[in-house]
């Protein structure tokens, strides 16, 4: 987190599970929160079914806070998707609350809530409507009644920024994956969301694009302007991130820092996902009695860069 920044105190859930790993009722869910206003999306004990009567969505509390870059992992299945759909008012909680940007999700504010969230989706090709990138930026800030003035500068600003000025006059079809998720993100942007929500945005990229993006969110989160929640199968983009939120089955079963998550056997596990290959090594590596130094895996973060001829003495090129 950010120096400045301060979260709300509240109970997290131990990094080992305890109980049976296919139903973890031994974890406690979140204590509720009370200063709302403080966070940017607040939970209490939520839950939704699409039958109305088996839970797909159980007791769910969790706080995520302004500003900050929460990543959302677990098995296919495991209730990620439901959850961002709750939160943006798609679907409709069976219970419990939900409060985004200090404004509570009920009926008459779903308009003004969804005017605060913006959502990039796996496919980029599902978010393109117009028939130029030029075009399809100018269609969500049209929703939002903008003079075209103010719709030209947003088009200009947030292009450059995105770095993708050279192709507004594309059309999207035209673009690499990686063009096109760039102009997915500018055309979200340029609606000046405050809670950015990525559904797995990066899993049909290819290595260097999926680089690209990570390098993107990177930039997007050091500005402090938006609040971003990932759902992610990637372990480059959870190392990344400040904090995880790990769900199972429905459940919250983890909310904890991306370097225990990595620590843990049973968690990974669960989200049937490996560490970064570099975590992998300094695991090996302690293991044997040698620390890399700013590993940073006591702490929590995983931030290690293999190629730093500072932490690895020796030539990579083997």
């Amino acid at each position: 987190m950010k120096a400045g920044k301060t979260r709300l105190q509240k109970k997290t859930v131990p990094t080992e599970i305890h109980g049976d790993a296919s139903t973890p009722d031994g974890i406690e869910p979140t204590e509720s929160i009370e200063n709302i206003e403080a966070d940017m999306v607040v939970m209490e004990k939520v839950s939704f079914a699409y039958d109305g009567q088996c839970a797909d969505i159980h007791n769910v509390s969790l706080s995520i806070g302004r500003g900050e870059w929460v990543t959302l992992a677990g098995a296919n299945g495991s209730g990620k998707s439901t959850l961002i759909r709750l939160m943006n008012g798609l679907l409709r909680a069976g219970s419990g609350s939900i409060t985004i940007g200090g404004t509570k999700l009920e009926p008459g504010a779903i308009g003004g809530i969804r005017q605060k969230v913006g959502m990039v989706f796996q496919n980029p090709d599902n978010q393109f409507i117009g028939a130029t990138v030029e075009e399809d930026m100018a269609f969500g800030l049209e929703g939002l009644c903008l003079d075209a003035e103010e719709m030209r500068s947003r088009i200009s600003r947030y292009a450059s920024s995105l770095g993708i000025s050279d192709l507004l006059h594309r059309h999207p079809q035209e673009l690499s994956g990686g063009q096109k998720q760039r102009a997915a993100v500018a055309a979200i942007l340029a609606m000046e969301p405050e809670l950015i929500i990525l559904d797995e945005a990066s899993s049909m990229l290819d290595e260097m694009a999926r680089r690209d993006w990570l390098s993107l969110l990177r930039e997007m989160h050091s500005e402090g302007r938006y609040t971003l929640l990932s759902i992610t199968h990637d372990a480059e983009e959870i190392a990344a991130s400040e904090r995880v939120l790990v769900m199972h089955e429905g459940k919250l079963a983890a909310d904890l820092m991306p370097g225990e998550l990595f620590r843990s056997e049973e968690l990974l596990r669960m989200c049937r996902m490996v560490p970064p290959f570099r975590t992998q090594l300094a695991l090996e590596l302690e293991k044997r009695g040698i620390r890399p130094a700013d590993a940073g895996l006591g702490s929590g973060t995983v931030n290690m860069d293999l190629e730093d001829e500072r932490i690895w003495p020796f030539s990579w090129n083997m």
